[in-house]
């Protein structure tokens, strides 16, 4: 098939190429011209041609195959958290919370209920002056905006909306939350990998990213979505050093885990910001059926949050809004998020030294997950796994940059009984290579 690019710059090569994706007439798995080949049709340099596809291929729109040259992407949807639909193996990959350690809401919603009509304050003056005390840790800033919306991906879509334009770059953490991934590639930006190691976010990582010309950053301070990883004091340190020369773009710190997390929080959120915001959802630990999240920030990016929810839904629900403060402000259920913190810490921290004592080394991290190394090919283990019963969730579909993935695997364990736990151990030592065939283990206990 020919291709008559037009074009003579990096952005206007990939926005023709844009629109003919977008518009059908390049099918996924369609072959592009060589670099070389548009290179010499339209008389431009070779690097230009290079960017724009990278462009392209940052957007999830082309896909580089080496020596296979670069094809239009399958647009299939982003991976999404839950339980897998029409199984019958036992689901080990949904990021889910206990349901029975999430707060029976039935005596707080009583007292949650008055007609609120149009006009009145689009947030509860009790939960706003509740986040706002809660909200404000290490924030080095005095006029802080609270707004209230739909849950963390919500807030993320409406912040890079009222900040960012079609194609801008966005910087995302590598591997990634698959709700950011999604919003991100939905939205038309560029997602820009920065890596991530033990400490979170890497400096490295994010000074490069900033020096490709990303305008927004979206940052899990603790309990990173998959690794588990948290910030130290050292790395938040240096990424808000990192940060001080780049105070107009947009940092979002997603911190998810919250009332549950183990570790403390280091903000990247510096003095010199001018454009920031922090999200704390309610899902983990009051359930993802409450799809309400409180985020601060500068006023500015607080006025253009506000114009991004007036056109649709304006509000939360306020009877959603008084039943999350009646729960967060009652001391039994405070106890109860505090019980549930540490089972999930407990039970993670259990299973990843059941997989340790296997040849599987593990660390347990941050948050409700495990991620786990592997010595052979995440798709391998996973249908061996399948063969014994289980349903895994591999690492791959996390990763930004395909060169990193391959070899993991997010487990969410924290339900399982001490038996299945070990058996669950013990088949992924076999799937993986690590223990004989005939040898079991034991229990696992917390």
């Amino acid at each position: 098939m020919s291709i008559d690019l037009t074009g003579s710059s990096a952005s206007g090569i990939a926005a023709d190429l844009r629109t003919r994706i977008e518009r059908g007439e390049l099918a996924p798995g369609t072959l592009l011209p060589s670099v070389r080949a548009v290179a010499v049709d339209l008389g431009i340099n070779r690097n230009t041609v290079v960017a724009a596809y990278r462009q392209l291929a940052q957007a999830g729109l082309v896909e580089a195959r080496g020596r296979g040259g670069t094809r239009v992407a399958d647009r299939t949807a982003v991976a999404q958290e839950g339980y897998a639909p029409d199984t019958v193996l036992r689901d080990v990959g949904t990021g889910n919370p206990d349901p029975a350690r999430i707060p029976d809401p039935t005596a707080a919603l009583a007292r949650s209920t008055r007609p609120v009509l149009y006009g009145e304050p689009v947030i509860d003056p009790g939960l706003e002056a509740w986040a706002r005390a809660w909200m404000t840790d290490q924030l080095p800033h005095d006029d802080v905006r609270i707004t209230v919306t739909s849950g963390a991906s919500d807030a993320i879509e409406r912040l890079l909306a009222q900040a960012l334009q079609r194609d801008d770059a966005v910087a995302l953490e590598d591997p990634c939350f698959l709700s950011a991934l999604h919003t991100v590639r939905t939205g038309g930006y560029r997602a820009v990998p920065v890596a991530v190691d033990a400490e979170g976010m890497t400096v490295d990582g994010l000074r490069a990213a900033l020096e490709a010309g990303v305008r927004a950053v979206i940052c899990t301070p603790r309990a990173h979505n998959p690794t588990g990883a948290s910030l130290s004091a050292a790395r938040a340190a240096s990424l808000r050093a990192v940060l001080e020369d780049h105070p107009y773009v947009l940092v979002i710190e997603d911190d998810h885990f919250s009332l549950l997390s183990r570790a403390p929080l280091h903000s990247v959120i510096g003095p010199a910001q001018r454009r920031w915001a922090r999200i704390r959802s309610m899902s983990k630990f009051l359930g993802p059926d409450t799809c309400l999240a409180v985020t601060a920030s500068d006023p500015d990016t607080a006025d253009g949050l506000a114009v991004r929810l007036t056109p649709g839904t304006t509000w939360v629900s306020h009877i959603l809004q008084r039943l999350t403060l009646a729960l967060v402000t009652d001391d039994a259920v405070r106890a109860d998020i505090e019980r549930a913190a540490e089972h999930y810490a407990a039970r993670n921290a259990a299973f990843a030294r059941a997989l340790t004592e296997r040849g599987l080394p593990t660390t347990p991290g941050d948050g409700l997950n495990l991620w786990v190394p592997l010595p052979a090919p995440a798709g391998i283990v996973r249908e061996e796994l399948m063969r014994r019963g289980w349903l895994v969730r591999e690492g791959d579909p996390f990763f930004l940059s395909p060169d990193h993935a391959g070899a993991f695997l997010r487990l969410t364990v924290h339900d399982l009984d001490d038996s299945s736990a070990a058996a669950l151990a013990d088949d992924m030592a076999l799937a993986a290579g690590t223990r004989r065939p005939g040898v079991r283990s034991g229990r696992i206990e917390a």
